[in-house]
Order: structure tokens, then C-alpha cells, then sequence
């Protein structure tokens, strides 16, 4: 006889990483100088793991298919919130993997791994918020313990630097939000996303309505690393731990635009836009800017790089432009796969991306420079690695036969069907450029010969892992690609059905 949960287990994911993120302060409050990273990091993968196989375990059961409202409707737990919650819980079990041999000799042990989990904590509250006030408490529980992550490395000058410009920065982006909140609450008189959708539609103050939306845009453009609030990301990820460059320029962003997806076509649905008293609050225009001026931006500024860590740090911004067509392809008639597509696309970027960051991270662990050139023949010395590296990198410029190839693919063709021809030319221009700085990793890795002597006497046991892991999966998701678009296109559906 089954067993009938009680609605609040639908939460699990959520529930499970945060308390692991307070077990884990627990634990260091016990013994605060404790020094068994084993214990610690295991008790943040098991967390993270499990997770992770809440989130398939409820998609494979269909809970989200009849979407599951909490305390008054401020929550929902549908497919698409349990869809980024494997994105983030995924990404969150490979950082926190490799971070065991990255952090071995670092302090604040107990304090780092707590905050990981607390940040993917406020990650799948913010693709459950269906409220204004749930959306902005997340999006703060999600960056605030990002800011310490980055600046972790206390005798790192470039980490205390990079972690004050990325607080600065936020706090900046967070009030933009928080004020175009409130305009909006002012038009509409609500903070539950229906109820907005609903006074949108009999509002006259399309002006003040219109500026509440574009100031809650430039706060999703700061999460998910868009132009014009893209500055703090080459400086944040630089200047981070590499662990947690890949875990702000996956799941950080995953989240941020899980968050945009759920407030703009369930507040502002883009009926309204085109027959409504609202058309003049054209959220989509803006959204299109935004797509080519990021994508363009980003491979351009990535293609200028000498350091490859700051390569990759521009080639996020420009993937989080290809991203951004889910949103800017919407009124074209062919909203459900556009949607799915981009949804699809974050993640396979997850593992993608992840994977790539890891390998800057073991580099780091073997002080290979930050240059391309530093990287000159490190195949020699690292093949396994190396061909790792090389699978991320013809991935993210979308090349056969690799998870990344599909995606972008999907996402190319979904914007074509929705008769935006021009934004899928512009990506996959894009995209070709993007082929020629990835390319320069490879050439170096496999192709220059070494600069110089490279000191590499271990192969850590953690890093190793996470970056296999990493690359299995990219390959697999192509063969494996129809789950993934099943599940990402049913959580579309209950987006904009």
C-alpha cells in the first residue's frame, strides 16, 4: 500500500540542503577546530546527494505535474522547480567533491561547506517562489552566502577584493529590484505572482508598471550575469575560489533565471503584451536587447582574454545571452519549446560549465599559471585530465558529439519555429566565434609544446572524481537528451499553458 506524503515533503530538496547546511555549523561548533575534511565534505555531498535523488525521485513520480501550493500560494512546487533543484543539487555535489582537495589547506573548513548548501538552499526557494517577497528573501539567502564564499580566501587579496566589488555590486542590484517590487505591488496591489497577473490586466498606470519591470529585469540581469550588470562576474569568478567560480556560473545562474522564467510569464504573461491594456509594458523587447547585447558582448570580451579563468568568466555571459532567448522568443506562438529549450540548455551548461571551472581548479592545485600559455603541453602530464577539459570546451562552443551541441541546437531551432530567425542567427554567429577562444585551450593543452616544467605529484582523489563525473555526463546527455527535454519542456507547459 503506498504511502501518501504530506504536502510539505515537497519541499525535500530544499528541506534536506538546508538542514545539511545547519548540521554542518553543528558539527563545527562542536569541535571548531577540527581538521577531518572527510567528515565535513561527506556530510555536504551526502546532502547534496540526496538531494539530488528527491528531486528525480519526484519528477519520476509526477509531483509536480499537478503543481503542489504552499503557505497561501507563496510556493509551488511543479516541474520546473524540481527540474533546477537537480540542476542545483547536481552542481552543488561536484563542487563540493572537488572542493575536498582544493580546500584541503584553507580554514573555515566547516563555515565554507555550510554555505555552499545554504546558497543552494535559497537557489530551489527561488524556483519555488511564487511571490515577490519569497522571490527577493531567496534571491538574498542565495547571494549573501555567495559574497563569503568569494572572499573566502582571507589571505587572498584578489578573493577579499573580488568578494567586496561582488557584495557592492549586489547590494546596488538587490535595491534596483526591491524598489521595482515595490512599484509593482503599488500598480497591483498584490505580491502573489496570479494575483499580480490579474491586476496588471485592469491597471491604467502602465508608466509606473512599465518602470517596475524594467528595474526587476536589471535585478535578474546582476543573478544571472547579463549586460549591463555583468561587471562583477569576470571579478567575482577570478578572483574566487575556482570550486565556486563553477557554482556562481552554473547554478547561481540557473537560478536566477529559473526565477525570471516564473515571474514574467506567470506576473506579466505575454498575452497581455500583445492584446492587453498593458502592450506598452513590452518586457519581451527588452529581453531581446538583452539576449544579443550579452551574447555579443560576452564572446567578444572572451575572445580578447589571456587568462583562460577570465576566458571562461566572459564565455558565462555570453551563454547566459544564449539563455535569455527562452524569454525573448516568447511571443512568437512557440512559447512552451523556446521555454523548454533554454531550460534544457542550463542544464547540460550545468555539467558542461562545472567541469570546465574544475579543471581551472586543479590547475590551481598544481600552480600552473593562469595563461593559455601556461597551459602550453599539459597534456603530457595530465592526458586524462586533459581530455576532460577538451570535452567541455567543444561542448560549450556546441559541438558534436557532445551534450552541448543538442542543446544549443533545440534552443536555435525553438526561436526559428517562434519566427525569430535573426536572434537564432545572431546565437549561432555567436557560437562560431565562441569555437575559436575554446579552441585555444585545446591548442595549448594538446598542441604547443610546454613553456616550462610542470610540478605535478598527485592526482587528487576529489577533483579527479568531480571532473569525470562532469565529462560522463556531458557526453551522455547526448544520446540522453530526450528525458531532458520531456521534463524541461513539461515544465514550460506549466509556465505558459
Amino acid at each position: 500500500m503506498a504511502v501518501e506524503l504530506p504536502t510539505w515533503m515537497a519541499l525535500g530538496p530544499t528541506l534536506v540542503l538546508g538542514l545539511t547546511g545547519l548540521l554542518l555549523l553543528v558539527l563545527d561548533s562542536i569541535d571548531p577546530n577540527s581538521a577531518n575534511r572527510g567528515l565535513l565534505a561527506g556530510t555536504a555531498t551526502l546532502g547534496s546527494l540526496a538531494a539530488a535523488g528527491l528531486s528525480v525521485w519526484y519528477l519520476f513520480a509526477g509531483t509536480g505535474a499537478d503543481p503542489i501550493r504552499l503557505y497561501q500560494d507563496s510556493l509551488v512546487v511543479d516541474t520546473m522547480s524540481l527540474f533546477f533543484a537537480f540542476v542545483f543539487a547536481s552542481v552543488t555535489v561536484l563542487v563540493v567533491v572537488a572542493s575536498y582537495d582544493y580546500m584541503r589547506d584553507h580554514s573555515y573548513q566547516a563555515e565554507y561547506y555550510a554555505l555552499v548548501m545554504l546558497a543552494a538552499t535559497g537557489m530551489t526557494l527561488m524556483a519555488a517562489a511564487n511571490s515577490l517577497a519569497v522571490a527577493f528573501v531567496s534571491l538574498e539567502l542565495s547571494s549573501l552566502p555567495s559574497f563569503a564564499l568569494v572572499a573566502i580566501l582571507k589571505k587572498n587579496r584578489g578573493s577579499v577584493e573580488a568578494g567586496l566589488k561582488y557584495l557592492l555590486i549586489g547590494a546596488l542590484s538587490s535595491a534596483i529590484f526591491v524598489y521595482g517590487v515595490s512599484l509593482v505591488y503599488g500598480v497591483t496591489g498584490s505580491l502573489l505572482l496570479p494575483e499580480i497577473a490579474s491586476g496588471v490586466a485592469d491597471t491604467e498606470l502602465t508608466g509606473v508598471l512599465g518602470i517596475g519591470v524594467l528595474m526587476m529585469l536589471g535585478g535578474f540581469a546582476y543573478k544571472t550575469a547579463s549586460v549591463p550588470f555583468h561587471f562583477w562576474a569576470p571579478e567575482a569568478y577570478e578572483g574566487a575560489p575556482a570550486p565556486i567560480s563553477a557554482f556562481l556560473s552554473s547554478a547561481s545562474k540557473a537560478a536566477g533565471f529559473a526565477l525570471a522564467f516564473r515571474v514574467f510569464t506567470v506576473a506579466f504573461p505575454v498575452e497581455e503584451l500583445i492584446t492587453g491594456a498593458t502592450a506598452s509594458v513590452d518586457w519581451v523587447l527588452a529581453a531581446q536587447i538583452l539576449a544579443v547585447v550579452t551574447m555579443t558582448l560576452g564572446n567578444f570580451a572572451a575572445a580578447t582574454q589571456e587568462e583562460v579563468k577570465r576566458m571562461l568568466a566572459y564565455s558565462s555571459i555570453g551563454h547566459a545571452g544564449y539563455v535569455l532567448i527562452g524569454l525573448a522568443a516568447l511571443t512568437g506562438g512557440n512559447d512552451q519549446f523556446v521555454l523548454g529549450a533554454s531550460m534544457a540548455h542550463l542544464l547540460v551548461y550545468g555539467f558542461m560549465n562545472t567541469g570546465a571551472f574544475l579543471f581551472i581548479a586543479l590547475a590551481e592545485y598544481w600552480s600552473v599559471g593562469r595563461t593559455f600559455e601556461d597551459y602550453n603541453g599539459l597534456a603530457t602530464q595530465a592526458p586524462f585530465a586533459c581530455v576532460a577539459m577538451t570535452v567541455f570546451m567543444f561542448s560549450l562552443a556546441g559541438l558534436p558529439p557532445f551534450g552541448g551541441f543538442v542543446s544549443k541546437y533545440f534552443l536555435f531551432a525553438a526561436a526559428v519555429g517562434a519566427g525569430f530567425w535573426w536572434l537564432a542567427a545572431v546565437g549561432a554567429i555567436n557560437s562560431a566565434l565562441s569555437l575559436y577562444y575554446y579552441s585555444r585551450v585545446v591548442k595549448a593543452l594538446w598542441i604547443e609544446d610546454p613553456s616550462g616544467e610542470f610540478d605535478i605529484e598527485s592526482r587528487p582523489v576529489g577533483l579527479y572524481a568531480a571532473l569525470v563525473a562532469a565529462a560522463v555526463v556531458t557526453v551522455l546527455l547526448l544520446p540522453g537528451f530526450g528525458p531532458v527535454w520531456q521534463y524541461a519542456t513539461d515544465a514550460a507547459a506549466a509556465l505558459v499553458a
